[in-house]
């Protein structure tokens, strides 16, 4: 599967502030960042507290390296810096400098340095390095990137790529050397490539995900303690966001109306959340760990001198930590959620909460009494449910095209079934009236702050691009050869997930309806209200895109 890459994610956080592109960001490269600052306070709440500033410091930097080749270089950088403050004039930093060199002093006849002795040194002496060779290090042995891939990352041939990783394992057990810890090259290898990245603490991404988020949008530089303590969400959109699994609702544009009330929700998301979203990370921490303990198997076994005996058990334990890779990347990081009766449960209610608020307005336009609204929400959860079921499977099976239409299909003529059940004809259609124009009730309600005016100049305005957006879909529906009552809110059209396809044919549909109301809006808005309409609709398209792609990957079989 084609992921966009850490520029790409940058991009759109810088520009978009979108919340999903930064918590890939951070998934990508919490563990390697947390590996290095441990190593370097040696304390995990400390390092905790180091590794929250350095995505903080990337949300805040994120314009600046949208176009850093190697961004964990950079992370690595930073990491280096926060933690040497953190310990400088330590007393436990002094004492573990007095120990790291004493243990040199006694094994530096020793042909191979075990991790203790490396530990210590490791990320000082990646501080000496060129640019260049820590990069190369970084991402052979740290992101665990083939000499293809570090190539078209840095630019560079296979050959060249090869040879500058060669030079840079030189260099590194130079200064090695130069701290009196005697290691082979080939045995610094092994031994990094086992052991510099550990997994954070369960939860940190998540946590780290918020506050960074809202520190690299209304937080000051000079503020990070007060930002790693403002983590408290106060949008849907966010505590979505921030549940790492990103299920299924309109993350591109959906702000609170009713803040006060959704803050008391999202405290409670969040605590139902942590289970989830520790369980999806842990899986995803599994498969990477048996990738890195096979390449360092495979590295040492290619470079073995050992008996026969020893070959032979090296490549035994290469076969075991191959068949468990293979078992975990069948899954797909929702796969165990799922499963498991009441982690569904718990995210089942995160669901229908979140689609409470979307039908929210049919409620009311309905007036539906407390049983019966808590009925169709229960409905709506439910569909969702099955929805990301079927999703799972579909990408599992690797499903064609028509197969998914079918399903899906399927899908929503069994919801419109229970809906008119409970609500009868007339609640059917108005439900049907309901759900074929959410993207244009939500586009009109969010960008009314953008509409200059009194209060009667914006209502009006609201109405007339409410109005011309309904009949440009219906015009573009048309003219695509699509049903009038598509779902044109890619996030809630469950076909765009399961298909690349169908996910960029809704992508440019909603592209140019965003186009096709901007020609015509000329006529009712100023020239200033237009510009932000056309930055609107790219920006809904761009996080849209990067929603559908995350979850796709987060219900994909891991190894896809």
């Amino acid at each position: 599967m084609n992921e966009l890459s850490d520029q790409q994610l940058l991009r759109d956080y810088a520009k978009c502030h979108s919340d999903i592109a930064f918590a890939e960001l951070v998934r990508r490269h919490v563990d390697l960042v947390y590996s290095a600052a441990f190593r370097m306070v040696c304390e995990a709440h400390s390092a905790k507290d180091v590794t929250q500033a350095v995505f903080v410091a990337l949300a805040q930097n994120a314009p600046q390296l949208t176009n850093h080749p190697v961004l964990f270089g950079w992370l690595h950088c930073t990491a280096r810096n926060l933690a040497a403050k953190a310990v400088r004039g330590d007393a436990r930093r002094r004492a573990r400098e007095q120990e790291a060199a004493a243990m040199s002093e006694l094994l530096a006849n020793e042909s191979d340095a075990p991790w203790e002795r490396i530990a210590p040194h490791l990320d000082a002496a990646l501080g000496e390095l060129s640019e260049a060779d820590r990069d190369a290090l970084l991402l052979r042995y740290f992101e665990r990137k083939s000499a293809r891939e570090m190539a078209q990352t840095l630019g560079i041939s296979d050959e060249a790529a090869q040879k500058r990783v060669s030079r840079a394992v030189e260099r590194l057990r130079e200064c090695f050397a130069q701290r009196g810890v005697t290691v082979s090259a080939s045995g610094l290898v092994v031994v990094i490539s086992a052991n510099a990245v550990q997994a954070a603490p369960v939860g940190l991404a998540i946590t780290i995900s918020t506050a960074a988020a809202l520190a690299g949008t209304s937080i000051p530089t000079t503020a990070i303690a007060t930002a790693t303590k403002a983590i408290t969400m106060t949008t849907l959109q966010k505590t979505i966001v921030t549940a790492a699994f990103i299920s299924a609702v309109g993350v591109a544009f959906y702000e609170a109306r009713q803040v006060a009330r959704l803050r008391e929700e999202n405290r409670s998301l969040q605590q139902q959340h942590a289970p989830l979203a520790s369980q999806i990370e842990q899986l995803q921490r599994n498969h990477d760990a048996a990738t890195r303990q096979i390449a360092a198997l495979t590295d040492k076994l290619a470079s073995t001198n050992k008996s026969p005996s020893e070959v032979l058990k090296l490549r035994g334990q290469v076969g075991v930590l191959r068949q468990e890779k293979a078992e975990i990347g069948s899954k797909s990081a929702l796969s165990k959620i799922t499963a498991d009766p009441e982690t569904r449960k718990a995210m089942r209610e995160q669901q229908k909460m979140g689609m409470s608020f979307i039908y929210g307005d049919l409620v009311k336009r309905l007036k539906l009494a407390p049983e019966p609204a808590g009925q169709l929400n229960d409905l709506l959860a439910d569909s969702v449910m099955d929805n990301i079921d079927t999703i799972t499977q579909a990408l599992h099976d690797k499903k064609s095209s028509s197969e998914i239409e079918q399903l899906f299909s399927a899908q929503d003529l069994a919801m419109q079934a229970k809906v008119a059940t409970l609500l009868g004809p007339d609640g059917l259609a108005e439900y049907k009236d309901y759900s074929k124009n959410i993207v244009t009730d939500i586009t009109a309600m969010q960008f009314e702050k953008s509409l200059a005016g009194d209060t009667e100049a914006k209502a009006q305005k609201k109405a007339q691009i409410s109005r011309t957006m309904q009949e440009e879909i219906q015009s573009a529906l048309a003219a695509a050869g699509l049903a009038a009552d598509f779902q044109t809110l890619p996030m809630l059209n469950f076909r765009n997930i399961a298909s690349e396809e169908f996910g960029e044919q809704s992508l440019k549909l909603m592209d140019n309806v965003f186009e096709r109301v901007a020609a015509r809006a000329a006529a009712f808005l100023t020239p200033d209200e237009l510009k932000k309409w056309q930055e609107f609709g790219k920006a809904a398209v761009d996080n849209n895109r990067t929603a559908l792609l995350m979850n796709r990957k987060m219900m994909a079989p891991i190894a896809q």
